[in-house]
């Protein structure tokens, strides 16, 4: 076993042993006023046969405007079972392998709703390196918090759509999508049914030799999955992973999975980071939604 991987070991079993550290502030840090005006905009911009799409835009906190495409399939008794789904860093709402989920999960019954991760895609403002540990990780970590508030705005969003049923949402994040989309379902009941994907916790990891100083945990504490995966139960959680990732490390998403609290599941594919079977997870994901949604 090479040293590297023993040293993820051994602080891995450290933070496991001590678990995160979960304070008042940290689980109220996303709320926000849900009362504040929407102002969306909702625009056709596609009609077949099988599916409408939709260009959609609301406001969210902190007077940012969010992006997204509504598919709504034609079939089925509406209002319809909903999925979010969230794309992964350096990404954007129609990368190839979201509009595979989405063309998969509406062609099996389900309206998708897909929004840009802050400062991606249509909401590009500044282009600057995403890291947790660089110059710019102030405003790396705002990617993932002000997200978490997009997201919660999209539930408030498919409250007011009588063509969706806002007692049937579902999720599905992909890579940082999955770790956003982790903090989001933690935080917000709304959501039924979460499927996480190539994730992970313990983003301590990433910092070495400082994974235990106090400054690395205070900096990490409101984007760190464990501080908010056990708020999904009893909602029923399904986890997807790469046994050989090498961006999201194996022993992260265990630790996840660890945190989490039953009903939970979670799947194994012998690939990369980059080579996950995306129809078997999709896949997966589908069989989840129809077994609890």
């Amino acid at each position: 076993m090479k040293i590297k991987h023993l040293l993820y070991i051994i602080i891995l079993g450290v933070l496991t042993a001590c678990g995160p550290t979960v304070s008042l502030p940290v689980l109220k840090y996303y709320e926000y006023d849900k009362e504040l005006p929407l102002q969306d905009s909702v625009e056709l911009v596609k009609d077949t046969a099988t599916y409408k799409l939709y260009k959609i835009n609301y406001r969210s906190v902190n007077y940012k405007q969010v992006s997204g495409l509504l598919t709504i399939p034609e079939n089925g008794t509406k209002p319809l079972p909903v999925i979010i789904l969230l794309h992964g860093a350096g990404d954007e709402k129609t990368v190839d392998y979201i509009e595979y989920g989405n063309d998969f999960l509406h062609k099996n019954g389900y309206a998708v709703l897909r929004i840009d991760i802050s400062k991606h895609g249509d909401r590009v403002e500044e282009n600057y390196d995403l890291t947790f540990k660089g110059k710019t990780k102030y405003w790396s970590r705002e990617i993932i918090t002000q997200t978490v508030f997009d997201l919660r705005r999209a539930v408030d969003f498919i409250e007011t759509r009588d063509e969706l049923d806002a007692e049937k949402i579902g999720f599905f994040g992909i890579s940082l999508g999955g770790i956003t989309g982790t903090i989001f379902c933690g935080v917000e009941e709304r959501v039924k049914v979460p499927v996480i994907v190539l994730a992970g916790g313990q983003l301590n990891l990433m910092y070495g030799a400082k994974a235990l100083s106090s400054d690395t945990r205070d900096f990490l504490s409101i984007i760190e999955p464990n501080n908010f995966v056990k708020q999904i139960a009893p909602r029923p959680l399904l986890m997807i992973n790469a046994e050989n990732d090498e961006i999201v490390l194996p022993l992260m998403s265990k630790s996840l999975f660890r945190s989490a609290k039953e009903p939970k599941k979670i799947i194994w594919y012998p690939a990369k980071h980059h080579t996950i079977p995306l129809e078997k997870t999709y896949r997966e994901g589908l069989n989840w939604f129809n077994k609890y949604l």
